[in-house]
This record gives C-alpha cells, structure tokens and sequence, in this order.
C-alpha cells in the first residue's frame, strides 16, 4: 500500500542568497518527491516567530527568527510516498559537520543555523507548516 504525504520544505535565506534553489529542488525531484507549489516569499521577524513558536523556549529562539527572515525563502510543498520521512533524509543531520554525505545539508549548509533547509519533522507538524504558507 503506498503512503503518498505532502511536507514542507524551506530553502532558508542562506541557501537562496548563494542561487542554491534550483540545486536543491533538483534533488526533492531526483528522489521522486514532487513539488506541489512554490513560492518566494520574504517573512517579516514576526512572521518568523509565528512560525518558529514551537521552539519559543529554547535559547536560540530569537536567532532563528532574525535569520529566517534575513532575507527571501523559497516555500514548497512536496508530495511523494513517505514524504516526510524522505525529505528528512535528503536533509541531513540539523549540524552540517553531522550530516551524512550527499545530503542537502551536507553539500550546502553552513553552520548549525545556517544549514540551507528547513523540513517539517510529521505529518501532523507538515499540515500545519503548509497551511502556515499555503494557507486556502
């Protein structure tokens, strides 16, 4: 029985600013995850931390919503069988130096904070994200 999910994915300012986009979705699509829709879009810091709410606790809170809306990110909805799962996959570990080869992460990410990607974590959390952004 397939299990055909969307999730959210986030190409974060860092990776935009460096024309990484196509690059990135290149390998959503190369490992038969689709893309939905599409946007670029610029968060304001509040928007950023709507969000980021979740992790409104912990200590780098407010660094990851200065960052996130640093600059412009591209939005996407990806679809494909387990897609959650396999979009966490592609991604790599959070810390770049942690990630496995060949990923996202790996190839592209900067630092712990600036690693290129965001991706939701569950299908309840993917709903949510991609109504945040995609909202009906």
């Amino acid at each position: 029985m397939s299990n055909i999910e969307q999730t959210l994915s986030i190409i974060k300012p860092d990776a935009v600013e460096r024309n990484l986009i196509e690059n990135i979705k290149s390998i959503f699509t190369s490992n038969n995850l689709n893309i939905k829709e599409t946007k670029k879009i610029h968060l304001t810091k509040e928007e950023a931390a709507e969000f980021y709410s979740v992790h409104q606790s912990k200590p780098f809170y407010d660094n990851l919503c200065s960052y996130l809306s640093s600059g412009p990110i591209v939005v996407m909805i990806l679809e494909g069988e387990n897609a959650v799962l396999s979009n966490r996959k592609l991604m790599g570990a959070t810390d770049p130096k942690n990630a496995e080869k060949n990923t996202i992460r790996k190839l592209y990410g900067i630092s712990i904070d600036k690693n290129s990607v965001h991706g939701s974590d569950s299908v309840d959390n993917a709903k949510k994200e991609i109504n945040f952004f995609f909202k009906n």
